[in-house]
């Protein structure tokens, strides 16, 4: 039986590397719009969260989301993480 390579990926805040299915994907999608990506597959420039609430607070504090989506990110995309994680 093959073994399944499992894709891994860096978290922006913690600079941790871990398995896919750990992180959170947000995505500013080509028309310019923030959405948190449950699918991980959504078009558009993504960055990893880890799935921590300390985590979401730390990149909502430090701006990190702005800087690797090019974008402003509201306190609204943040809210949903911390929903999505409870």
């Amino acid at each position: 039986m093959k073994v399944r390579k499992i894709p891994m990926r860096s978290c922006v805040v913690t600079k941790e590397k871990l398995p896919k299915q750990e992180l959170i994907r947000v995505v500013r999608t080509p028309e310019g719009n923030v959405i948190v990506d449950i699918t991980g597959k959504a078009n558009g420039r993504g960055a990893y969260l880890k799935k921590d609430i300390s985590v979401i607070d730390k990149a909502e504090k430090t701006k990190v989301l702005n800087r690797f989506l090019e974008i402003e990110v509201n306190k609204q995309i943040f809210d949903e993480l911390r929903n999505l994680i409870k």
